[in-house]
């Protein structure tokens, strides 16, 4: 028994922090700067910048719930025992959140591939691509049954390793730019007086989601020490090192790559970038940090998104056999995430899974933030930060949601329908429990 319990709390400050990076800097960190460039320009680091503050006011909700119930099913359980009264509304949620981890799980599994076979001949077979990132996932799904201590281990590497690299690129590139201080300011004047605080937000609005995965640290709650210290410690620390790391890389590429290159190359931009300041070694550095970004992020995702899974299945909102675990490891609800973003991968239409991730990420987090409202007293929360919370996660919704109807409309279309469907599944589940409640 004592043996059990200290595997329990196996993870410590280092390793929940890893977890949380892990779960942001992913690949949003290499697809924000060409979206965010095209419509602010050199002001994308200001947005980044209010990007991280809406995150912030997110994860205090995220926070006080979680040193309230200390439950490991996070969003889901969260939102279940603040409102007991309903079984569709658990199950609905619960389905949101998990498919939403499953499409991030999906991108940051492809992201990978494109980043590892991109210097190879085999860089435009699609097969191969969607091969290496089923195998990277398979790697990491390992990784995860074989030891909650181990992946920690091994996400502290990733982790820290990459913000070394990514962050030494950025100065190098700050340093040898061939836009100088008095350029940049001058463009920034330009790019200030050509925008306007709307479309600021906009930007910021969207890159919420390359700041999504602090929620991962909660999902760790009965693997991790001193839970009250350490889940605001941890989630805290990872979203302004977050924040930190994005706005010197949008400093980094804005000083040595022409915003047109940023626009046309987006993720490849900063490898792109490297390789004109740098040379081979540059571009082979920034590649080598992707890997690990997308690496360190489906390790965490996985860890995170499996224990939510076996909570929800445990109350009967997806089939038992996800909830069986062996040594308090959910193996089952792993291998699971595991086939279901295989599956995504392999038909295709990753981008629209990821918008699909974004809405449900800010949808989930406004949820969490009007939860946490509603029991206030017994989670000690700031009423005036709450109420803010909720102004700030609802505008940003509407502005995405602007965002995607003025320039996608079919792609949000398909996005609704797909929560159609899921509420549909979520439906299924919660009338077959009330059944079974019933007929005991």
């Amino acid at each position: 028994m004592t043996q059990h319990r200290k595997r329990n709390k196996s993870l410590g400050l280092a390793e929940l922090i890893a977890i949380a990076l892990g779960g942001m800097v992913g690949g949003g960190i290499f697809t924000i700067l060409g979206i965010s460039v095209s419509l602010i320009g050199t002001l994308t680091p200001f947005a980044i910048i209010i990007g991280g503050l809406i995150a912030s006011l997110a994860a205090y909700s995220y926070v006080k719930l979680g040193l309230h119930y200390k439950d490991e099913g996070a969003t889901y359980s969260f939102f279940k025992r603040t409102y007991p009264e309903s079984n569709f509304s658990a199950s609905v949620i619960g389905w949101f959140i998990i498919f939403g981890y499953i499409s991030t799980l999906a991108l940051y599994a492809y992201t990978f591939s494109s980043y590892a076979i991109s210097s190879t001949d085999f860089a435009d077979n699609i097969w191969i691509r969607k091969s290496v990132a089923v195998g990277v996932i398979g790697v990491f799904t390992l990784i995860n049954i074989w030891s909650v201590n181990g992946m920690g281990k091994i996400e502290d590497l990733m982790v820290y390793t990459k913000l070394v690299i990514l962050s030494i690129i950025s100065v190098v590139l700050m340093y040898h730019g061939t836009t100088d201080f008095g350029s940049f300011i001058e463009n920034m004047a330009l790019d200030l007086e050509n925008s306007n605080f709307f479309s600021i937000l906009i930007v910021a609005s969207l890159t919420f989601v390359a700041f999504e995965g602090f929620q991962l640290v909660i999902n760790a709650v009965n693997e991790m020490s001193n839970p009250e210290k350490n889940i605001p410690r941890a989630i805290y620390s990872a979203i302004t090192l977050a924040i930190l790391i994005y706005v010197v890389i949008s400093l980094g590429a804005l000083f040595a790559i022409p915003t047109e290159e940023i626009i046309k190359n987006k993720e490849f931009a900063l490898a792109a970038g490297a390789g004109n300041v740098l040379g081979k070694l540059g571009t082979n550095l920034v590649i080598f940090g992707a890997i690990l970004a997308t690496s360190s992020a489906i390790s965490g995702t996985i860890f995170g998104s499996s224990r939510q899974m076996s909570v929800i299945a445990k109350d009967g909102y997806f089939p038992k056999v996800l909830s069986i675990r062996k040594n308090n490891s959910p193996q089952n609800a792993i291998i699971a995430m595991a086939l279901i973003s295989s599956f995504l991968i392999l038909i295709g239409g990753l981008e629209l899974i990821l918008e699909f991730g974004s809405v449900t990420f800010l949808l989930v987090s406004l949820l969490m933030a009007i939860a946490n409202f509603k029991i206030r007293k017994r989670t000690n929360s700031s009423t005036l930060l709450t109420m803010l919370s909720i102004a700030g996660l609802s505008i940003g919704g509407i502005l995405i949601l602007y965002y995607e109807l003025t320039n996608n409309w079919e792609q949000m279309l398909a996005i609704v329908l797909l929560y159609m469907l899921l509420a549909l599944g979520a439906w299924w589940f919660s009338k077959t429990k009330k059944e079974m409640q019933h007929n005991n």
